[in-house]
């Protein structure tokens, strides 16, 4: 359908006063936006009723052909099918997290005879114990590190701990108690795991008193070995307890969310509280908010509590219209009651002021680092002669080891940053090693290929880190896929490669350009191409590590890609598989007699 033959008034005048779901969509049949509405008719008609304060809105009106509405029985059910429908379909208009990516936790499988403590993205697992959230990686590394110098909590994999005949290296540093071989019993693991576990509760004053009440008695006894390794406890147990002094136990879990900021450009800080405890702040930036601050809170609780579980508190700064719809429907997720309010006094308001500081301060490091990559674009767009700054600028670099296990990596930069989610990296195949022409003219021959096909977003630039000969292999494969007229730029070292001589090369001008080393372009050039030099680094380990732990069975007979990676599963990495006997090998999944005994003459020639 046209944009001249969609009418609004007339289809306005159609739609119910109920509660429901519209969806916009422009006349190529992509979806714009989702939005919910106690009544559709009120809503949707609100739209076109005269000016809007906002492009964004305005640039949205402009470009409807055609509305879909759904109607529900109730407001929170369509609150469930907007979000829904915005979490799958990723609509332009509509609020997108940048990153996706869970809070981290502390997990406790409750399954194995002596349960280890590990590091834990995701969903509740219905066998374990799961602490937290934890407001970064680190935090839980450093939390996991304390309580095995304190309790000797095993952090090792299961299949790991079933193959060791001698304690392993977190033994003889004094982290584990070693119960894969016996130097601890059951009952002993057991009583330490739950000293860990109370710390991780919050119960420092219980699980001290515990403590002491241990040494003394081993002290009474004569058992001063004990009593020395239980004091020692004690001391590490008391400097974290020192840590934290400030704070309080009398609250339960809390989440602190807050908002500031103008459409298109909001800060949301998210400060967990558990068991008193302040657990860091992490701050998201919602891309494409076109909705004003309530409704960007809102669908921002409701998209977030899709991926983390919902406290029993949120604190939050802003009235929702739809609040208690709101609270209805987290509460119905995760089946108890969710309070959602504004805090006016007491220790709630005053977390709700640090996660309002600390969103004013991330939105304005946000706001200097946007404008200084647009001031970089710009600067780059005079100096290459572009028509206008690039919006999408992608970057392209070859890591290798002595051109082994080579890997392409694609980076993506636009005025507001690194856009990760859009990161791609390409494992190079059947070229000669070290050849990095080849290797180059793969990866954007590849790339290239999604691009002609409508599968990748158009870059208005790409960078290559490499000079001419490099270019010259890019622009060769982005022809022969369709995509000739794609803007191409190398990234030349300079004769001492150092940074600040950079040459850049312009595909089909021989003449390098050469940027002033104080130059916003020459600085937004280096951070891109240093993120793809990080980013195709990391790859290339990946792979390279992947390869090296495979590529001695590899030679085996009849053990495929599967199956090797089954084994070395099963095993906890190749050591494992080095040192199991022939029954062992037999007992792995998919390996019957004549396999194993293939794969224990290949390790053990001679045996």
């Amino acid at each position: 359908m046209s944009v001249d033959t969609f009418d609004p008034k007339t289809y306005v005048a159609t739609l119910p006063q109920r509660p429901g779901v519209y969806r916009m969509y422009d006349a190529d049949g992509e979806l714009l936006y989702v939005g919910k509405a106690a009544s559709l008719r009120d809503r949707v008609g609100s739209y076109f009723s005269g000016r809007h304060d906002s492009p964004k809105l305005a640039a949205l009106v402009q470009r409807i052909a055609r509305i879909e509405v759904t109607v529900t029985a109730n407001e929170p059910e369509a609150l469930l099918l907007e979000i829904n429908l915005i979490k799958t379909q990723r609509p332009r208009y509509n609020i997108a997290l940048r990153d996706d990516k869970s809070y981290p936790y502390i997990l406790c499988p409750l399954e194995h005879e002596y349960p280890r403590l590990m590091f834990y993205r995701g969903a509740p697992q219905s066998n374990a114990r799961q602490f937290g959230p934890f407001p970064s990686a680190y935090a839980v590394k450093e939390v996991l590190l304390h309580l095995q110098k304190v309790f000797g909590i095993r952090n090792c994999r299961d299949s790991f701990f079933a193959h060791r005949s001698r304690p392993c290296l977190q033994y003889q540093i004094g982290r584990c108690s070693a119960p894969c071989v016996g130097l601890i019993s059951r009952e002993d693991y057991a009583r330490d795991l739950a000293g860990a576990i109370g710390v991780l509760e919050g119960r420092n004053e219980e699980v001290i008193a515990q403590l002491q009440q241990r040494m003394e008695q081993a002290a009474a006894a004569l058992r001063f070995e004990d009593a020395a390794r239980l004091r020692d406890q004690l001391r590490e147990l008391q400097e974290i307890r020192a840590q934290h002094s400030g704070q309080t136990r009398r609250v339960g879990d809390t989440d602190v969310i807050a908002l500031v900021g103008e459409p298109g450009q909001y800060a949301i800080c998210v400060l967990p509280v558990r068991a008193g405890q302040e657990l860091g702040t992490l701050s998201h930036f919602p891309g494409n908010a076109l909705s004003d601050p309530a409704a960007t809170l809102r669908d921002f609780l409701l998209l977030y509590y899709r991926i983390e579980t919902a406290p029993p508190q949120v604190l939050i700064n802003l009235e929702l219209p739809d609040g208690t719809a709101l609270a209805e429907v987290l509460g119905a997720a995760v089946g108890r009651r969710v309070q959602l309010r504004i805090p006016r006094r007491g220790m709630g308001h005053k977390w709700l002021e640090l996660a309002l500081e600390n969103a004013r301060n991330d939105l304005r490091m946000r706001a200097l680092k946007a404008e200084l990559i647009a001031e970089g674009m710009q600067v780059l767009a005079s100096a290459l002669r572009l028509e206008a700054p690039p919006e999408r600028v992608e970057c392209f670099d070859v890591s290798h080891t002595a051109g082994e296990g080579a890997v392409a990596s694609c980076v993506v930069f636009t005025p507001e940053g690194a856009r990760k989610r859009d990161y791609r990296r390409y494992n190079i195949e059947a070229v000669t090693p070290g050849d990095d022409y080849a290797a180059m003219y793969q990866a954007l021959r590849r790339h290239g290929a999604h691009i002609a096909r409508g599968e990748r977003p158009r870059p208005d630039l790409i960078l290559i880190d490499g000079g001419p000969g490099q270019v010259e292999s890019a622009a060769v494969a982005l022809t022969e896929v369709g995509c000739p007229d794609l803007i191409l730029v190398g990234i030349a070292k300079g004769a001492d490669r150092r940074p600040g001589q950079e040459r850049l090369y312009r595909a089909g001008q021989s003449t390098p350009i050469v940027l002033d080393a104080a130059s916003a372009a020459l600085h937004f050039i280096q951070r891109v191409r240093d993120e793809a030099h990080r980013f195709a680094i990391s790859s290339h380990r990946r792979r390279r590590a992947r390869r090296f732990r495979e590529s001695v069975l590899e030679a085996v007979p009849g053990l495929g890609p599967s199956r090797r990676r089954a084994l070395l599963t099963h095993f906890g990495g190749l050591q494992g598989v080095m040192r199991a006997s022939l029954n062992d090998l037999q007992s792995a999944v998919g390996v019957g007699p004549a396999l194993a005994r293939s794969i224990y003459e290949h390790l053990h020639p001679g045996a």
